[in-house]
């Protein structure tokens, strides 16, 4: 049992067999204070519970669980249509965006083949007139023909300079 001495509120733990029914005198061990402690005896009477009193409290408590639940869900059911109509809007956003997207894609990838197109090209002419001589040698024809095609590509560049 813990005992608390009622001069410097100091608790101690002492065995319940060391106070008899009649009481004692005990002294603190910190402030040195002696003062006579009797185990008082608890109510022992049996409490009796009011079944009615808690039934209807409990129904109470039920009634308001339910209406709270049924706030809660009209309230999810509102945040629910604001959420539908708001993906709603973004999707129908997403549409128009891909379709402008799409025709930027088809104009820039059109450039972009024909950027490739060029370059390939003039890497070819580069590469026809560095292996002109062995190219000969192998098909005595194409002489000719690389010929033609180097003069074209002259009068070619010619004409762009006169246009500029």
């Amino acid at each position: 049992m813990i005992i608390t001495c009622p001069n410097c509120n100091k608790k101690f733990m002492i065995d319940n067999s060391m106070i008899p029914d009649e009481g004692r005198d005990l002294q603190c061990g910190s402030c040195n204070n002696v003062w006579f402690y009797k185990i008082e005896e608890k109510n022992n009477e049996i409490l009796e519970l009011k079944q009615e009193i808690i039934s209807e409290s409990i129904e109470k408590k039920v009634e308001n669980k339910e209406e709270q639940i049924e706030e809660k869900k009209q309230t999810e059911e509102i945040i629910k249509n604001e959420i539908n109509k708001k993906k709603e809007k973004n999707l129908e956003k997403q549409k128009n965006k891909t379709i402008f997207k799409k025709t930027e894609v088809k104009g820039s990838k059109f450039f972009s083949y024909l950027i490739v197109f060029i370059i390939s090209f003039v890497a070819l002419i580069i590469l026809l007139d560095t292996l002109k001589n062995p190219l000969i040698n192998v098909f005595p024809g194409i002489e000719i023909i690389l010929f033609n095609l180097f003069e074209t590509l002259q009068d070619i560049k010619l004409f762009i300079i006169d246009l500029l």
